[in-house]
């Protein structure tokens, strides 16, 4: 099998369609980048800061120029979510693979945003079980880990439906910083 980061697969199922990032999400991504609801929820440990607020076309172009650069570097693969009945981006998964000195060590990191209209329990699961089962071969890991706020009640209902376990264990930063509020799912 091809590395993920020479032949990027793509899933679909009846509703959803993950697929590489294009330029062509521009549009459709911003909506989901500046949907003040949604960013709250995003993963940004460890982003260097950034927040994933883009409010601007120019600043979503920067973003997925820069999502590319990382995948051409086996930094981390960004795929969009693409909604079939309308075929416009309804948010993004990130994955890569991560070796630690912390719990989430030999791990499938999983990054998945989503416009807030779109952030229910049947949407997540449906989104999510195109990808789960792929991800140990695709990302060499016996562990796939991602965030759940508190605050997001459907993704967290959502995760242990596809039986992700939450942890008090700490994703430990570049630079030390505790990150809180994980779940995981072993192999």
């Amino acid at each position: 099998m091809d590395s993920v980061y020479v032949s990027c697969p793509e899933f679909e199922n009846k509703r959803f369609n993950l697929r590489f990032i294009s330029i062509d999400d521009c549009d459709g991504l911003l909506k989901v980048y500046s949907d003040k609801k949604s960013v709250p929820l995003f993963n940004s440990d460890n982003c260097s800061g950034d927040d994933f607020y883009y409010n601007t076309r120019e600043r979503m172009k920067q973003a997925l120029d820069y999502w590319e650069f990382q995948y051409d570097r086996k930094g981390f693969v960004r795929w969009s979510i693409v909604d079939k009945k309308d075929n416009i981006a309804i948010g993004t998964i990130e994955l890569f693979h991560r070796d630690s000195k912390d719990y989430f060590n030999n791990c499938g990191l999983l990054r998945l945003d989503l416009r807030s209209d779109y952030e229910t329990k049947v949407n997540i699961i449906d989104i999510l079980k195109l990808i789960i089962d792929k991800t140990y071969q695709l990302f060499e890991c016996n562990m796939i880990a991602t965030k759940a706020l508190p605050t997001a009640s459907e993704r967290v209902k959502a995760l242990k439906e596809l039986d992700f376990l939450p942890t008090e264990n700490k994703l430990i930063g570049h630079d030390g910083t505790e990150y809180p509020s994980y779940y995981f799912k072993n192999r």
